[in-house]
């Protein structure tokens, strides 16, 4: 979170990170104050740091840091290399895969998840939107809620999906998703929710961003690094993935029974399409 945030963060915070980055260990023993004096800037330079990390306070921070430090060396996100093995590309992206996944897990902010779950029990219309590999989210996010009974839609055309926004209500929630965070067309169709008072969530990798920054809930996923084939969209879009399941089964485990009889009915009007089901319920007598 903090080589994330470096650049983007204002000189005194950008001074406090770097000392920490530098000084791990020693930096979970001290104070705000202290840690303040250390990097040559203050107390409240800190409490802005922590507010600037979406941390809950001076102590949420010292407890990351000693996390980070007592976990198992792991090998980083590797990218392929020409003519390489089919047997070392499964075992480089299935690391990336499993590291992203991982360090998704570790960003999640439960009250952020927990505010989106409310949301999305209440919601009338989910509005799913991404530009690129980001929209086979919001396709897969469709699929999914709809399988319970949420009424959601997932456009690539950005104009419909103002179109739809320009008419949504405070029930409404407009879902965005970039992976860059840095998206214009889904930070203005966030920027669109806003002002018809519907509720708005973002999905973008860590870190203040346009879009992020247009939404109510904030969501993230790891930052993967992905050198030369981030056009490819790998491990970012398997972050993307979990997080929209972790979504989806918090929103299943609050609402268990309604969620179970939802997805019996579809699975087998799905089975009925294939002629695996053979239920009253959905032949018409006389057919």
């Amino acid at each position: 979170m903090l080589k994330e945030m470096l650049p983007k963060l204002p000189p005194s915070e950008k001074k406090i990170a770097t000392y920490i980055l530098e000084n791990p260990q020693e930096s979970i023993s001290l104070t705000a104050n202290e840690l303040g004096k250390r990097s040559n800037t203050s107390s409240a330079a800190v409490i802005r740091l922590c507010k600037s990390l979406d941390l809950k306070g001076v102590q949420d921070l010292k407890l990351r840091i000693a996390g980070d430090l007592h976990k198992k060396k792991v090998e980083g996100f590797r990218d392929i290399e020409p003519n390489e093995s089919p047997l070392s590309i499964i075992e480089k992206i299935t690391n990336n895969s499993i590291q992203t996944v991982r360090e998704t897990g570790e960003l999640l902010n439960t009250d952020e998840l927990s505010k989106a779950v409310e949301i999305f029990k209440n919601a009338r219309t989910i509005h799913f939107f991404g530009v690129g590999a980001s929209h086979i989210i919001a396709l897969d996010a469709q699929q999914k809620f709809l399988r319970i009974d949420k009424n959601a839609t997932a456009f690539t055309d950005m104009h419909l999906v103002a179109t739809l926004v320009a008419n949504a209500k405070k029930d409404d929630v407009i879902f965005g998703i970039s992976f860059s965070g840095q998206t214009k067309e889904v930070a203005k169709i966030l920027e669109l929710g806003n002002q018809k008072g519907a509720h708005t969530i973002s999905l973008t990798k860590y870190g203040s961003s346009i879009v992020s920054d247009q939404a109510g809930v904030r969501l993230y996923t790891s930052t993967t690094m992905e050198p030369t084939f981030r056009s490819g969209a790998t491990s970012s879009r398997i972050a993307q993935l979990h997080v929209i399941d972790i979504l989806f089964m918090c929103l299943a485990s609050q609402n268990y029974e309604e969620t179970v009889t939802h997805l019996d009915e579809t699975r087998e009007a799905v089975g009925f399409l294939r002629g695996n089901v053979k239920s009253k319920k959905y032949v018409q007598s006389g057919d």
